[in-house]
């Protein structure tokens, strides 16, 4: 009787699980449209931040008037020629960057912490506190934004009793933009903030640390927060396209920045007059202005499809 031996197979070796934030990154990764737009970002903020190092190297002051070289094409000392004053565009683009970049930035940043702590707190606590805040939320988005934002922009500051050296500062118009979106923008993630509170509060590990005794200040904390914090990233990011186009329209009706610093918007007000004479100073920044607010869009959409776990992997 022949004895038969059979070679058993080897095991399969055990694939390691991948960790969450790995998970999302491979998502991410596969939406080519967002994870271009998330380079083109942060090479643009480089680039823009980059900008008094770029100016030492030109040799140029963007801030300075220089007459002679009034709308000096493009070449290799004004890589976009000069403007009206014979500022360079290149550099001034850069600087308006900044500008734009930053109100986008913290006033996106300060809706969203506002937004957050309005929504958990509603969705939390519920009862009364959730009625009136929420109460509040839908009358300010019932107002027509766009308008009052102009009339707010348009408020001056020193007839209500601030100082006149901080009213008419060169930061004044940029903290007035930052606080009237924030004002105005928070609503939207309230409501995403308390429709996840919402649906935490009722789960099992909740009521477990309820039962426990854990205070409401830990349970948002530990729990709560770190649940909800994805809609919050996606509504930020896409907000910081609509911030820095809401900025460039203030500026450019003149509520927004106001010169001598510069910002896309405000850039776009001053080539209307020399349009026909010199068209690149009003096409620069409109293209820095599309692009940018796209870049932002496509990164929002792509974090939304990375950061939903119902997306394949």
């Amino acid at each position: 009787m022949t004895q038969q031996v059979t070679n058993a197979a080897p095991a399969a070796p055990k694939r390691k699980a991948s960790s969450p934030w790995v998970l999302v990154w491979q998502r991410f990764c596969k939406h080519k449209a967002g994870l271009v737009s998330a380079v083109f970002i942060v090479l643009l903020t480089i680039l823009c931040f980059s900008a008094p190092l770029l100016a030492a190297w030109f040799g140029h002051d963007p801030f300075e008037v220089d007459f002679f070289a009034r709308f000096e094409p493009a070449s290799s000392s004004h890589w976009l020629g000069a403007d009206e004053l014979g500022r360079d565009v290149f550099l001034r683009l850069l600087y308006g960057g900044q500008v734009s970049l930053s109100v986008g930035a913290v006033a996106a940043l300060g809706t969203a912490i506002l937004g957050t702590l309005i929504g958990v707190f509603a969705g939390y606590f519920g009862g009364k506190l959730d009625s009136v805040l929420m109460r509040i939320a839908d009358f300010t988005l019932s107002l027509p934004t766009l308008p009052l934002m102009i009339v707010l922009a348009a408020v001056d500051l020193s007839k209500l009793g601030l100082p006149d050296s901080w009213a008419q500062g060169e930061n004044a118009s940029f903290i007035r933009i930052i606080v009237i979106v924030a004002l105005f923008g928070w609503p939207t993630t309230a409501r995403l903030v308390r429709s996840g509170t919402l649906s935490v509060r009722e789960r099992d590990y909740v009521k477990a640390a309820i039962g426990y005794g854990a205070s409401p200040w830990r349970i948002i904390r530990r729990h709560v927060l770190p649940n909800v914090l994805s809609p919050v990233i996606i509504a930020t990011t896409m907000a910081l396209g609509g911030v820095i186009l809401l900025e460039s329209a203030l500026s450019f009706l003149g509520l927004g920045i106001q010169p001598p610093m510069p910002s896309w918007g405000n850039m776009l007000q001053n080539a209307q007059e020399v349009i026909w004479q010199s068209p690149g100073l009003a096409i620069y920044p409109g293209i820095a202005i599309l692009i940018t607010v796209m870049a932002f869009n496509f990164l929002g959409d792509a974090l939304q499809d990375a950061l939903d776990p119902k997306s394949g992997s």
